[in-house]
């Protein structure tokens, strides 16, 4: 399977980000509120180091940058267990399903490549 570019993982991530963007707002616990800011924290950070890439490298695979995405998968996958609880909305919860197991994909990949 060819390695995911820089433009795909961007776009799967910033998609990501909106969705767990909506999840913060929709959330009704603090501790969900906690769980979903420390996502975002750690892939807007990756997203902006991405940004930084020059628009010629974006069709280079895909590598990781900062420390904090190696570590976030384990953290993915507790909110995934635990999403129906976290993501109030339908439509919230349903392309986040969608998304999720795409980055996932992302992730592993690139984690079984370190």
């Amino acid at each position: 399977m060819p390695q995911t570019s820089v433009t795909d993982t961007l776009r799967e991530y910033q998609s990501l980000l909106e969705l767990l963007d909506d999840a913060y707002w929709e959330a009704s616990c603090i501790a969900h509120k906690d769980m979903l800011y420390d996502i975002i924290s750690i892939f807007s950070q990756e997203v902006a180091e991405l940004n930084k890439l020059s628009i010629q490298d974006h069709h280079y695979p895909y590598e990781v940058i900062t420390e904090g995405i190696r570590r976030i998968v384990p953290k993915l996958e507790s909110l995934d267990e635990a999403r129906e609880l976290i993501i109030q909305r339908t439509q919230t919860l349903t392309d986040f399903r969608d998304i999720l197991s795409s980055v996932l994909g992302i992730l592993e990949d690139q984690l079984r490549t370190l």
